[in-house]
């Protein structure tokens, strides 16, 4: 099924509304809950650099500008700042060397939980190749990214976003 740019941004529409009530609200901001972790700075230029150089090919020549126009649509359900809330799908901070179904504070499907292995490019790649094929009865419902090199910039643009710069 093709599934054309309007529809997608629908969708993600849906998935950013629905996602809307499970990040952190003033209302729990005196329940005693811990205050998030400060926000990592971002990344200079010549540090992103650095962490896309450090993957293995293709990964290392990624074209981040595609990768962070590409990476809109999953803003929808992830964040990616240190410290920053769960939404529909888990905050990505720290995803790369992190075991599958690892973060505490999200609720993962079975099957996510169950996966085994750690998060690296390549896993990623494949994950966001078609997340139904790879962990059947995940509650990711984002249907994949079928271009290659949109997959190798988002991967590339992800490791730039949610790893601290050295």
């Amino acid at each position: 099924m093709r599934v054309s740019m309007s529809m997608l941004a629908v969708m993600a529409a849906a998935g950013l509304l629905a996602g809307c009530g499970r990040s952190q609200t003033a209302s729990t901001a005196g329940s005693g809950e811990a205050a998030p972790a400060a926000p990592a700075p971002e990344p200079t230029p010549e540090q992103a650099k650095a962490l896309i150089a450090a993957l293995p090919a293709p990964y290392n020549a990624a074209d981040l500008d595609n990768g962070k126009h590409k990476f809109a649509q999953c803003r929808a359900c992830h964040t990616t700042a240190q410290g920053g809330p769960n939404m529909t799908g888990p905050n990505l901070w720290g995803v790369f060397g992190r075991k599958a179904g690892g973060l505490d504070g999200f609720s993962y499907s079975d099957g996510m939980k169950a996966a085994g292995w750690t998060w690296d490019a390549a896993r990623i790649d494949k994950w966001i190749t078609d997340p139904r094929a790879t962990i059947p009865g995940t509650k990711m419902t984002f249907f994949g990214i079928r271009d290659p090199k949109d997959r190798v910039d988002v991967v590339a643009y992800l490791k730039s976003e949610t790893t601290a710069p050295k």
